[in-house]
């Protein structure tokens, strides 16, 4: 049977409650435990698919095309797993599913509440993950005091009876806030979020405290004696230069030995090794190199998470500091490419919605094709690719569907019927389509050209990837595309759907159709990220040793003309 971790965080948002449950699950995989890990969030859309991320920051998906929280992508990245529609519950889906039920009959003349339904609903919801796992870890959404979670809170109350006390443990992540004033730390808010959860029939079993500070073993007594714990159960959660650190230092701390300890795991003693390796590349790199990322949200970086991690495990791949520099689309468009490119040794253009910034991001790949700068497009940035190239090497009025209905020449259209490889079936689907739940959602398969820049990536013919879009290249125009240069080296199995595009007489210049940022890891970068990065640094390189020689030449004239 499986055990089951609840994680609730209090006092503020944001102290990242999403990392604490990812670290959990890779110290206790580094103990030869198999585990999985869940989100639970109190918002009522049925998923995070249609809200801006401005507000709620990446829409990560899953295999299965679930629009899910970018906390799974942690989960993702720290552990083995790969999560599913399962892995991501709102209280939009949970209430769906009873409204669903109470429609059908299912409840056979039952008043429906809060207590029983809509909790049984949530439980079966946590133990539908459980399943050849030995721990399961659930992550609650929101802050303890909010009134949407309450449900959630109840239910997971209830687990503790329902599968027994010595199967569930409760972790609490809250923040000591250091006082510059007093010079002290402040338990006083820790306390009273403990009350506040103890007051809906839940007692923490392990506290993580987030500080800057160290935490005195006097100030650990002091929350401990006020939180009903024993004072080895407050946990030290220091700020940490890297979120890849986070396991070591909870290791250190004790924090998975407590766990093992109070649930009684069979669990052996940590490896982790493979942690320590990935933390001294992020900390002590042999080289550095700066990527452009020319995107529209990047006020929220939280809206490029998978991306900016992706970039840091190219980093890893190639023992470099990768040094992000972002540039807001819309600026480029005022102010022109040169100004804020001109220092990138790569440049990204990421995906994106609409047409706010569209312009900027097609010059910005006109500057990196022109100036032979390694680029790299993704979704948005692949159309974006093909509009300039159609454009300005083609000689076509180009433009996507997206931004221009009556556009000359539609070269990223809306593909209305189409072969879904992952369904096993024709799909349809129009502008007058609901917006949510309707794209091109999860893993597609995409075979590879031979001697392209994605098959030496690759090193094999068929990938599997994850997409996220409504557009796609339009095949009227592959053939003036390929005899102006331009190499289609991805495509669906039957060659209907454009996958990956590169040029021709460039270093490395490639766009895809899909989001492998999804699935990249720091002990498994994505080929594509790791290449990208790989290509950036060979072109600093012979960047830099022109320079030097052109140094060394002006030296040589002044001292003829002397």
């Amino acid at each position: 049977m499986a055990k089951f971790i609840f994680v609730t965080g209090g006092v503020v948002s944001s102290l990242g409650k999403g990392i604490a449950a990812a670290a959990t699950g890779a110290l206790l995989e580094a103990r030869g435990l198999k585990v999985t890990i869940q989100k639970l969030d109190p918002y009522i859309n049925v998923d995070p698919g249609t809200l801006s991320p401005f507000q709620h920051g990446e829409v990560f998906v899953t295999d299965d095309g679930a629009e899910t929280d970018l906390d799974l992508g942690h989960y993702e990245r720290f552990t083995h797993i790969r999560t599913s529609q399962a892995n991501n519950y709102t209280t939009g889906k949970i209430y769906y599913n009873v409204i669903t039920k109470e429609r059908r009959g299912d409840y056979l003349g039952d008043t429906v509440q809060v207590v029983p339904h809509l909790t049984d609903e949530i439980k079966r919801a946590i133990k539908s993950v459980s399943n050849n796992n030995d721990v399961v870890i659930v992550e609650i959404g929101g802050t303890i005091g909010d009134m949407e979670s309450l449900p959630f809170l109840e239910a997971i109350r209830q687990m503790r009876y329902d599968v027994g006390r010595e199967n569930v443990l409760y972790i609490h992540l809250t923040l000591i806030p250091y006082i510059k004033a007093a010079g002290e730390l402040k338990t006083k808010p820790t306390q009273h979020s403990v009350k506040e959860l103890r007051a809906i029939g839940i007692q923490p079993d392990l506290l993580l405290c987030r500080t800057d500070k160290p935490i005195t073993p006097e100030a650990k007594k002091k929350i401990a004696l006020h939180c009903n714990l024993d004072s080895d159960a407050v946990i030290t959660a220091m700020d940490v230069d890297t979120i890849y650190e986070v396991p070591q230092a909870l290791s250190l701390e004790g924090f998975d030995q407590q766990i093992v300890n109070k649930l009684k795991l069979p669990a052996k003693d940590a490896d982790l090794m493979q942690w320590k390796g990935i933390v001294r590349k992020l900390k002590e790199p042999k080289h550095e190199v700066t990527i452009a990322i020319v995107g529209k949200y990047v006020g929220l970086k939280d809206s490029y998470k998978s991306l900016m991690e992706a970039l840091i495990h190219g980093g890893i791949a190639n023992d470099a500091r990768v040094n992000l520099q972002w540039i807001d689309s819309e600026e480029i468009e005022v102010h022109g490419a040169e100004k804020y490119l001109s220092d990138a040794d790569g440049i990204l253009v990421p995906g994106g919605f609409g047409y706010r910034g569209i312009e900027g991001k097609i010059e910005a790949v006109r500057y990196a094709r022109e100036k032979k700068i390694p680029y790299f497009g993704i979704c948005l940035g692949m159309q974006c690719a093909v509009i300039e190239y159609a454009r300005n090497v083609c000689g076509l009025n180009a433009n996507s569907t997206e931004f221009d209905l009556n556009a000359k020449d539609p070269i990223i259209y809306l593909m209305e019927r189409w072969f879904d490889f992952r369904k096993g079936r024709i799909e349809e689907r129009t502008d007058a389509s609901e917006k949510g739940g309707t794209m091109r959602l999860g893993a597609y398969p995409c075979v590879l050209e031979s001697n392209t820049n994605a098959s030496k990536a690759y090193g094999i013919k068929e990938i599997s990837e994850r997409h996220r879009h409504r557009y796609e290249f339009n095949n009227a125009y592959k053939g003036i595309c390929t005899r102006h240069g331009m190499k289609i080296s991805g495509t669906s199995p039957d060659g209907e759907l454009v996958e990956i595009v590169e040029v021709e007489d460039h270093p490395w210049f490639l766009g895809c159709q899909f989001h492998p940022e999804f699935k990249s890891r720091p002990t498994e970068p994505h080929p594509l990220f790791r290449e990208f990065i790989a290509a950036s640094l060979k072109e600093k390189r012979a960047l830099f040793q022109y320079d030097e020689r052109e140094v060394e030449m002006k030296k040589g004239r002044e001292e003829k003309l002397s």
